[in-house]
């Protein structure tokens, strides 16, 4: 077998950050959750809720970085980064981002915004791992709370899918769907012929909200064109103390 022929094998993590504080902001913990990342030994990582910036925050708090979140959550272990600023108010801005241990030769970020007072967003990154022939394209999503919105952002997804995203190429499209009726679920599976990992390996999508006690399932990872995948088991702790949300992770084969 040549390194052409080596399958590929891919770490995905996915975690909605809250901005980097515990549930109801009671503490900030973005150090701890930079640790917590940086222990699954992923190879992409989709973020939801991370800050580009906050200046009333970086005065009020002593171990605020003084680079941006997504970049401090990078460091030194994914040097490709990509951010898609979607809200943006007085003190800063958030979005979503996409820390990569390939390189990121390309990204958008597309507005999936409905109405004035929810901004949300879809980021596309293109990836060139390396030994692989073909890009891999990864999406990181975060839909909106109601589900008249959401109904109108999955609708945008699959526009992406079908008219962006190479028929054949490798994708992986992960995030915070909010999808507790699992509508979009259905949707995605018949229309953009997408695969939720735990869905197909476990049965049913996982509970991941809240993190302490999951009963609702909003986040999932969708592929398309992988040779295989698998759920990857995470332990619960620190995850339970340092987001509203859980997070879930997935080995992909390419």
């Amino acid at each position: 077998m040549t390194i052409a022929d080596t399958p590929t094998i891919l770490k995905v993590l996915t975690v909605n950050t809250h901005k980097g504080f515990t549930f109801f902001n009671r503490r900030f913990i973005l150090h701890e959750l930079r640790d917590a990342i940086r222990a699954t030994h992923a190879d992409i990582v989709f973020l939801q809720e991370v800050l580009g910036s906050h200046e009333a925050h970086a005065l009020r708090l002593a171990r605020w970085p003084a680079v941006s979140q997504y970049e401090f959550l990078a460091d030194s272990i994914w040097n490709d980064f990509a951010y898609g600023r979607n809200a943006v108010y007085p003190h800063g801005h958030h979005g979503n981002a996409l820390l990569s241990k390939f390189p990121i030769t390309s990204y958008d970020n597309l507005d999936i915004s409905m109405g004035k007072h929810e901004k949300r967003g879809m980021l596309h990154c293109i990836l060139r791992p390396p030994h692989l022939a073909t890009d891999v394209h990864a999406i990181c999503v975060h839909l909106g709370l109601h589900e008249k919105h959401r109904s109108g952002q999955l609708t945008s997804l699959c526009t992406l899918l079908k008219d962006e995203i190479p028929a054949t190429a490798p994708l992986v499209v992960a995030g915070d769907f909010n999808d507790w009726r699992l509508r979009g679920q259905e949707l995605l599976m018949r229309s953009s012929g997408l695969k939720e990992v735990f869905a197909e390996c476990n049965g049913q999508v996982a509970r991941t909200f809240p993190a302490r006690f999951p009963f609702l399932r909003l986040d999932r990872i969708y592929v398309r064109n992988v040779d295989k995948f698998r759920p990857v088991a995470l332990a619960s702790r620190p995850w339970t103390h340092l987001s509203d949300h859980a997070p879930l992770a997935a080995e992909v084969t390419l």
